[in-house]
């Protein structure tokens, strides 16, 4: 029992060790780790590399491939563009491999970590320094090779036990049934650690301490890559059919990749013997050569199925595609989703705020189409208001569940584990998120508004309706502003041109209120005039909410300039839950 606590103890120092280098990695890449998806484009040769990249960057191909189902789920990737950087994940997870390679298991591990680990944590404690991020990198570095240190040290000698060991050689010698149940064991370790470069840590250790042989250990980290893509599959269960996709073809990808190997299995250990030099065999002076060769296997199996299989991306997918048969349906909106698998999000955090954006111009898309609709409300009749009241109503519902689930997400993240500007972008899609659900109530209670005219057939005053019509567009004009900025950060002068179009709306609501008093006074009908002045302030209300919106996006500026930036003093806030937005109050509204 003391032997099992240690091993796993060990590896648990491991993992902390994986995830705090990941975390410091992606800290010091900053801002331009986002921009890694700029790179994923159809050219299935750069997919691969970008799948390399982040693999390596956040330490884990289980990871990396999660994220790419969650992107295709967001639809921020294709399924061929996914596949690509699958394959390139395979290839960045050998780095575990040759980090235990590079310094060997029979070298005094502490003897690196420690001044790692020291260095480090003067970065991290010097502020003065700003490489906290590197500091973070260096100290997980450290870390991994003391939790390795520590499991080497709890694996017992397998000389203690000549009884286990016979019993377990005895599972060698059945020729290809032998490599067959090892690809097993391999795949089931990994489902059971979670993480592949655990596994292959534990397997390097294991065969190194003499517990398996050389062929046999091989024979394991085969089946690490097919139980590495247990979790993706896992996590796009309830996802979209191109999200299931995706985590298949990571599946079918590496199954067809060890059958292959499976059948040259012998060939391909004479070519890693005759690349890799030193002999592989344990002795009693030890074995230093079997982490290089282990780790050139693992290496020569992932580059060799990539190279073998990304000419034929297409006829992948379409394999993929009668795999996972099916067809995505075009429905109306339902319960709202979040495409985003939750497993690894605190692993890799600033490569889900690229998700987080693409779901707040989704909102954002959303809500201009709901204001496009309004001006059916106002010219037509009462059918058509009503059903331009109903399609809104099942719109401003969608919107509510899309504001719960992403601000819940946005509310989860640790800031401390995002760098200082992504911390920043939270605070910002948080309100962001809130000001575009409440565009979408104005939205739907100016529907019900227009819904009210038609049914009390109140006729409009024909010449005030151009210039209603006039500042709808305005105000329209503003909501496709806001739309085509979501995706980035708003500039000063973007935002001074934001300003202008708020100080706009102002000024025809100003002029469209002077006018439905002056109708008023002259003898116009009571009722329709107060709905005008009612649906005026909502529009109005719109221009504030789409300008605190602007304000969030807008880079920061100087103090004396975002004094000046401020609403005039006296102008009251746009109200943050618009009247008759609950259900009782749309019920009474009708």
């Amino acid at each position: 029992m003391g032997v099992v606590l240690q091993v796993a103890g060990s590896l648990g120092l491991f993992l902390f060790g994986m995830r705090t280098m990941s975390n410091g990695m992606q800290h010091a890449a900053g801002d331009r780790l986002q921009a890694i998806l700029n790179y994923m484009t159809g050219n299935r040769f750069v997919s691969v590399l970008t799948g390399v990249l982040l693999t390596v960057l956040v330490q884990s191909s289980s990871a990396a491939t999660v994220m790419v189902v969650s992107f295709v789920n967001a639809s921020l990737l294709s399924l061929t563009q996914a596949v690509g950087v699958i394959m390139g994940a395979n290839i960045g997870t050998t780095l575990t491999g040759w980090l235990v390679a590079a310094i060997g298991l029979d070298f005094n591990v502490v003897a690196a970590a420690l001044p790692a680990i020291g260095f480090g944590a003067v970065l991290v404690f010097v502020r003065r320094l700003r490489r906290v991020a590197y500091g973070e990198a260096l100290i997980g570095f450290g870390i991994i090779f003391l939790g390795l240190s520590f499991l080497r040290d709890s694996v017992p000698d397998v000389s203690e036990f000549p009884h286990l060991l016979e019993y377990l050689t005895q599972f060698g010698g059945y020729g290809r049934l032998s490599i067959v149940l090892f690809v097993a064991v391999g795949a089931v370790l990994t489902v059971l650690v979670q993480s592949s470069s655990a596994a292959i840590a534990i397997t390097l250790t294991a065969a190194f301490a003499g517990w398996i042989d050389y062929p046999s250990a091989a024979a394991i980290i085969l089946g690490e890559n097919i139980g590495t893509t247990i979790t993706a599959n896992l996590a796009a269960i309830g996802g979209s059919l191109s999200g299931r996709r995706a985590a298949r073809a990571h599946l079918v990808f590496n199954v067809i990749g060890v059958v292959w190997m499976v059948a040259l299995f012998p060939v391909a250990l004479q070519i890693v013997d005759a690349i890799m030099p030193g002999s592989p065999e344990v002795t009693e002076a030890g074995a230093s050569a079997l982490p290089a060769h282990l780790a050139m296997f693992h290496t020569l199996f992932n580059v060799t199925n990539t190279l073998l299989c990304v000419g034929f991306v297409p006829q992948f997918v379409r394999l993929v595609d009668r795999v996972t048969p099916g067809r995505e349906e075009e429905r109306e909106l339902g319960p709202y989703r979040l495409p985003i698998v939750l497993d690894q999000i605190h692993q890799s955090p600033e490569f889900y705020l690229v998700e987080v954006r693409n779901e707040i111009a989704k909102l954002g898309a959303i809500t201009e189409r709901m204001f496009t609709r309004l001006r059916r409300v106002f010219e037509g009749d009462e059918y058509e208001a009503d059903r331009v009241v109903e399609a809104l109503e099942r719109e401003e519902r969608f919107t509510d569940e899309m504001r719960d689930e992403l601000t819940k997400f946005l509310a989860s993240f640790s800031m401390e584990s995002l760098s200082k500007r992504s911390a920043g972008d939270v605070t910002a899609m948080l309100r962001v998120v809130d000001e575009l659900e409440s565009i979408a109530d104005s939205c739907y209670n100016l529907a019900l508004l227009g819904q009210r005219r038609a049914r009390k057939r109140l006729e409009v005053d024909p010449t005030a309706l151009p210039d209603l019509l006039a500042y709808l567009a305005l105000v329209s004009r503003f909501l496709v502003f806001i739309r085509e900025h979501l995706d980035e950060r708003v500039t000063r002068e973007q935002y001074r041109a934001a300003r202008e179009l708020e100080t706009q709306v102002d000024e025809g609501r100003n002029r469209l209120k002077k006018a439905a008093r002056d109708r008023l006074q002259g003898g116009g009908d009571v009722h329709t005039e107060l709905l005008l002045i009612d649906m005026i302030a909502h529009l109005e209300h719109i221009g504030d909410y789409a300008l605190n919106v602007a304000q969030s996006l807008a880079a920061p500026e100087p103090a004396a300039e975002r004094t000046e930036s401020e609403p005039p003093e006296g102008k009251k806030a746009a109200p943050k839950r618009a009247p008759f937005a609950s259900e009782a109050g749309r019920r009474q509204h009708r």
